[in-house]
C-alpha cells in the first residue's frame, strides 16, 4: 500500500509475450539534474560546470549515466511489466553522452519469457533527439507475483 491506497500490480509472467513493445520519451530538465545531484551528493564538474565541460571533448555538461538508468528502471517499474516487478540483472552500454535539455526516446522490447524461472528479458534502446544511440541494454526482470491472501480460505468454509 502507498499512503493507504492499494496499488494495482503490473503484468504477471503468464500475461507477457515475446515481441511486446513500449516507448517512453523524457526531456532532461534542470529540476531532474538538481534532484539527482542533491540526492546522490555527486559533484562531478562534468555534470554541472559549463566552464570545465567546455574544455573536454564533451564541450558542455552531460547528464549522469545513472539518471538514464533511472528513466529505464522507472519505466520497467511503471509499465513493463509494471508495479511489483524487480530488476535482477542489467547489462548496459552508454553509447553517446546526453547533454542537458535533450529529449530522449527509449524503446523497450520483451525478448524472452522464462516461465519456469519467473523472468523476462527486456531489450532497451535509447536515442537522443538527433537520432543518435545513447543507450543499449538488456534487463532481466522478475514480473510481479500474484498477491497471496493473508488468511487461509478454509477458515470460513462453514459459513
Amino acid at each position: 500500500m502507498l499512503l493507504g491506497k492499494k496499488r494495482k500490480l503490473g503484468r504477471m509472467i503468464d500475461e507477457m509475450s515475446v515481441g511486446e513493445k513500449l516507448e517512453v520519451t523524457e526531456k532532461i530538465e534542470d529540476r531532474d539534474l538538481l534532484l539527482y545531484l542533491g540526492l546522490s551528493n555527486d559533484n562531478n564538474p562534468l555534470f554541472i560546470q559549463h566552464d570545465y565541460a567546455s574544455m573536454t571533448p564533451f564541450k558542455k555538461p552531460i547528464v549522469p549515466q545513472i539518471m538514464l538508468l533511472a528513466i529505464v528502471t522507472g519505466a520497467i517499474s511503471k509499465y513493463l511489466p509494471g508495479p511489483g516487478s524487480s530488476i535482477k540483472k542489467q547489462e548496459v552500454i552508454f553509447e553517446n553522452p546526453v547533454h542537458h535539455y535533450e529529449t530522449l526516446h527509449f524503446q523497450f522490447e520483451v525478448m524472452n519469457v522464462f516461465i519456469k524461472e519467473h523472468e523476462v528479458e527486456i531489450n532497451v534502446k535509447g536515442i537522443n533527439e538527433s537520432g543518435e544511440a545513447i543507450l543499449d541494454g538488456l534487463f532481466t526482470v522478475c514480473p510481479p507475483y500474484p498477491a497471496k491472501p493473508l488468511t487461509k480460505s478454509t477458515s470460513f468454509e462453514n459459513f
